[in-house]
């Protein structure tokens, strides 16, 4: 790894770590209901919300109501969208005149973004109008991740809670999220995107002269290009905030006009990361020990920080073969990526992007060295707990927080203890539904692609990294990631029924036993910390919470990954025939 690349990973972790912290603080007092700044000017607008949707914020729910409530929400969402998509000639803002939607390719898309997935088998300035992209995607990227940190909420809740029926109201969670924490970051980020120039218009298409005319594939002289545009930089704000990673531009953040500069790369790429460590902050706040939410970011960062020193290292090699041709190895492997930014901000892209469950690129995973490929593909895998999505990355690491205190209670033979609540059965038969439900996913899904003709027939590349691509996009699927190994055809009946199904176990799978784990865990009594407590605020506890996410997910997903990237980098550095 060159210093370049050190002072470029050391620089993001340092300014990630020092917003964190303050907004971490924010956070928990938007979500507690306590007054903040932004509430004197946004407050009317709450209120009026409440009143226009017939809401009690007041009114506590029980984990059944809430649950409830999450359900509804987001498939009135799933409705939105495919309509917005499948009427979209017939409405405003289609300058392009772009035609309807195919019905399964508009149902993969609204259960991708109102899963906060935000998985694309299309390209966007080519599929969806202004008007779609506005109404339908930009509004689902804010509410399902506010859905996301809604349902952290009741979970934090539920442990600061004695004896409680109920674990708060989703509707007050949802608005509040939205309007206090995920709005104002976007407008910021928004502004700054656009002042160093993300396209921000309802202006057409623009037909520019080429400076010099090129040949078509028909022999034919092309002396003019189309350059799409858009209302941008407003999506693309809120698609790195809320982990939602759906692109403007088919080619995501790689597109020049998505992030043209530097300062857009990096404030794109810190953006992914920003609320879920926030959020870990905030959880230590809300249940009254700073030291707890401390603990779960140390874990997080004991995972991301190897894994992104393989990606970087790995994507700084040439491979051998290229080498042999007389390539220049000293800029690492450019192939798929600009080089604009380079490999190593290349790497630390794609490491954030699927440690978080964002999955926007600023290059393509499909051209990275084996084990650059593996790294982002197994960050998805282990459950997208390594800071995940907004919310929904936290909530997932404190079901691992609960089976580690269990594995922990059975080597010392006593009832594990998490936060002053017991655990028991219930706890972890839910706790263990949400590692398995995604895994099998993952695996299932990988599967039946491979091993029928229509999978099969969307793998653009023989052999072992053919079947990295299928593993790559069950994985981005089921754990609501949404990047792809970009080889693989996946707008196909199949693979749009297959990965739809998919996003919607990976998300609705885990939210609806995380909260019956919040309703159970809050009609607990607290329990005082005796002698045989273990404290799991300490360096051993962040220890073993990282093995246990590390071994679960090596366990699971070892023996696919011999079968992908693993085995295509022996057979790149020649240890395999």
């Amino acid at each position: 790894m060159t210093a370049q690349a050190l002072l470029l990973c050391g620089a993001y972790v340092a300014v990630l770590v020092a917003l964190a912290i303050p907004l971490g603080s924010y956070c928990a007092r938007v979500v507690s209901g306590e007054a903040t700044l932004l509430q004197r000017l946004l407050g009317p607008l709450e209120r009026l919300l409440y009143r226009a949707a017939g809401v009690s914020p007041d009114a506590e729910m029980h984990w059944r109501d809430y649950t409830v409530a999450v359900l509804w929400f987001n498939l009135f969402g799933v409705l939105v969208v495919y309509g917005l998509q499948r009427l979209q000639h017939l409405l405003p803002l289609n300058p392009q005149e772009l035609g309807p939607v195919a019905p399964d390719l508009a149902f993969n898309t609204a259960v991708s973004f109102a899963s906060n997935t935000n998985w694309q088998a299309y390209g966007g300035e080519t599929t969806l109008s202004y008007f779609t992209q506005m109404v339908g995607l930009t509004t689902q990227n804010f509410v399902s991740a506010a859905t996301g940190i809604a349902v952290l909420a009741a979970l934090a809740r539920a442990f600061s809670r004695r004896r409680a029926e109920t674990i708060g109201n989703f509707w007050a969670d949802l608005v509040r999220a939205t309007l206090y924490v995920l709005l104002p970051l976007a407008l910021v980020l928004a502004v700054a995107l656009a002042a160093e120039g993300v396209v921000q218009t309802f202006a057409p298409a623009a037909e520019v002269e080429l400076m010099r005319a090129a040949t078509g594939p028909e022999g034919q002289v092309i002396t003019q290009q189309t350059i799409p545009l858009g209302p941008g930089a407003s999506q693309i704000a809120i698609k790195q905030l809320g982990t939602n990673g759906g692109g403007f531009y088919n080619v995501n953040s790689a597109h020049p006009l998505e992030n043209p500069t530097p300062l857009t790369n990096f404030l794109e790429c810190l953006a992914l990361l920003l609320i879920p460590a926030a959020l870990c902050l905030s959880f230590g706040k809300l249940v009254a020990d700073r030291r707890q939410g401390f603990a779960v970011l140390g874990a997080m960062f004991a995972i991301f920080l190897p894994l992104l020193g393989l990606c970087v290292w790995s994507e700084g090699q040439l491979a051998p073969q290229l080498v042999e041709l007389g390539v220049d190895p000293s800029a690492g492997n450019l192939e798929g990526k600009e080089v604009r930014f380079g490999a190593a901000a290349s790497a630390l892209w794609a490491t954030a992007t699927t440690a978080a469950s964002n999955g926007s690129v600023n290059a393509m995973h499909d051209s990275f060295n084996p084990l650059g490929g593996l790294v982002p593909m197994w960050l998805m895998q282990i459950g997208e707990v390594v800071f995940g999505g907004v919310g929904s990355g936290l909530y997932g690491m404190l079901v691992f927080a609960i089976l580690a205190v269990f594995l922990a209670g059975l080597m010392v033979g006593r009832t594990p203890e998490y936060l002053g609540k017991k655990i028991e059965a219930f706890e972890v038969k839910m706790a263990a539904l949400v590692v398995l439900l995604p895994s099998a996913g993952v695996l299932v899904g990988t599967a039946i692609a491979v091993a029928s003709e229509s999978g099969r027939a969307g793998i653009s590349n023989p052999g072992a990294h053919g079947f990295s691509e299928v593993l790559y996009g069950f994985s981005s699927a089921a754990n609501n990631n949404g990047s792809a190994f970009a080889g693989l055809g996946a707008n196909s009946f199949f693979y749009n029924l297959a990965l739809g199904l998919c996003m919607l176990v990976g998300r609705y799978g885990i939210i609806v036993p995380v909260l019956a784990l919040a309703g159970a865990l809050a009609r607990k009594q607290t329990v005082p910390p005796g002698p045989g407590t273990m404290p799991t605020h300490t360096p051993l506890f962040v220890f073993l919470l990282a093995a246990v996410v590390v071994l679960v997910g090596a366990l699971t997903f070892v023996p696919a990954l011999a079968l992908g990237p693993i085995v295509e980098h022996l057979q790149m550095t020649g240890a395999h025939p």
